[in-house]
């Protein structure tokens, strides 16, 4: 059926200000950004062919670095697309619609071409409720919504790794958490988002569980081991993965969209990349790079909270199901970053990879610690499962019933307190954690 709107008409979004930024690939100099103005004119009525024929999938909306005043919208196409646009307007308001054209980015992967188109819209006002749709020519998508954020409190979503065979695991377990908090502002993916990261279904496989989510909230994405595999299971950049998500702009252009922060309420978000191991012989500097720049981003936040994000987890965990001996103690990656979250305040620290839900309390100097960050490992949403295989470390305080099964958790935060929640899939509580004290 064919939408009729109103005349275009210029309102007061007309001083908001477009950066169209394409999706990146780790390439150096391969990047570019169109900053372009909304596009408010006054104009005939436009007719749309209906939504069976648009060329949209995985309509998405990626966090940004302020969401009281900006959103990042993203689609993909299986054509190249002619002057692709992001319209929107306040809900509810069908006489004036801002429009704002998308840059298009096409890469390969696993034999296949994909078009992939970005838009940032800045400039609008917070606490408010938006509709919006993509599209190219005379093509448009459905009517979306998003809200901008306002004030201290908000919830989100915290789904651990989701890396499956068949994804159907991963469904069971996201979408009812998504049914069960549809007032959550954004949800977050702790790394190992596929199996695979060259792997075109799996990528497919992942957003068609989560796209009535992403279109509606934004993601959160971290990079995990899993998204640098190819398809022969040898390490490479994980260039779906980088082109897929158009995250926060970092003063480092050849690790954009690797590692990156973000304020949400009166949290600062730090999301860290930790595949310097896998990633060595293409980035051979990257832990030195990422911890300068971690260093400058947190003396810049004002917020009372922070919050690092990290898929790889700060502790070692002995086996309990393989022959091989490993001691406990403290990952690579925990004795490069745990002192430097001692030093810049960190109030908590998540963390993945291990496919366990595990609460280590409270830890600083390698030592529990109640002045230090609280340090969750926040299990498995997909079912690639490890039952059984690790040992309980003298730091755990909660350990997930065993044999362990899937969860996803709940962040609530106001300007008072921090209240983390595990929950099986079918909304069963696990543990709740609080943090009320600042530091």
């Amino acid at each position: 059926m064919k939408a009729k709107y109103k005349k275009i008409i210029a309102c007061s979004l007309a001083a908001a200000v477009i950066a169209a930024v394409s999706a990146y690939t780790w390439l150096p100099g391969t990047k570019t950004v169109a900053k372009q103005g909304v596009k408010a004119t006054k104009a005939a009525a436009a007719h749309y062919l209906s939504t069976e024929v648009v060329d949209a999938s995985n309509i998405r909306q990626v966090i940004t670095a302020d969401s009281t005043t900006s959103r990042t919208f993203m689609w993909q196409s299986d054509y190249a697309e002619d002057k692709p646009v992001v319209e929107y307007r306040k809900a509810g308001d069908d006489t004036t619609l801002m429009q704002l054209p998308a840059s298009s980015d096409a890469f390969s992967d696993d034999g296949v071409t994909t078009y992939i188109h970005t838009a940032t819209v800045t400039g609008l006002e917070p606490g408010t409720a938006y509709e919006y749709r993509v599209g190219a020519g005379d093509k448009r998508s459905s009517w979306q919504t998003f809200h901008t954020a306002q004030g201290n409190d908000f919830k989100a979503l915290i789904f651990p790794d989701s890396q499956s065979s068949d994804y159907s695991v991963w469904a069971a377990t996201a979408q009812p958490a998504w049914q069960r908090n549809q007032d959550a502002q954004f949800f977050i993916n702790m790394g190992d988002l596929v199996d695979n990261g060259q792997d075109h279904y799996q990528w497919n496989a992942w957003f068609d569980v989560v796209n009535d989510m992403i279109a509606r909230i934004p993601v959160v994405p971290l990079l995990g081991n899993h998204e640098t595999y190819n398809k022969d299971w040898k390490v490479r950049m994980p260039e779906a993965y980088l082109h897929l998500f158009a995250l926060p702009q970092i003063d480092m252009e050849k690790y954009q969209n690797q590692f990156y922060s973000f304020d949400y309420g009166d949290v600062h978000f730090v999301v860290l990349n930790t595949q310097s191991q896998e990633l060595a012989d293409f980035e051979p500097s990257l832990d030195e790079d990422e911890v300068a720049w971690f260093k400058k981003d947190m003396a810049k936040t004002k917020k009372k909270w922070k919050i690092v994000l990290m898929h790889k987890d700060p502790l070692q965990y002995g086996f309990a199901s393989r022959p091989e001996p490993r001691a406990e103690g403290f990952s690579p990656e925990g004795q490069l970053w745990m002192p430097l979250f001692d030093q810049y305040g960190v109030d908590a620290v998540l963390s993945a990879h291990l496919h366990t839900y595990r609460d280590r309390g409270h830890i600083k100097n390698f030592q529990r610690d109640e002045s230090g960050p609280l340090y969750l490992i926040t299990g498995v949403a997909g079912n690639v499962q490890y039952p059984g295989l690790w040992k309980q470390h003298s730091l755990d305080e909660y350990v997930a019933p065993q044999p362990e099964t899937d969860n996803y958790m709940s962040l609530e935060a106001s300007e008072d307190s921090l209240t983390f929640r595990s929950f099986l899939p079918n909304g069963q509580l696990l543990e709740e954690k609080r943090i009320s004290s600042h530091k």
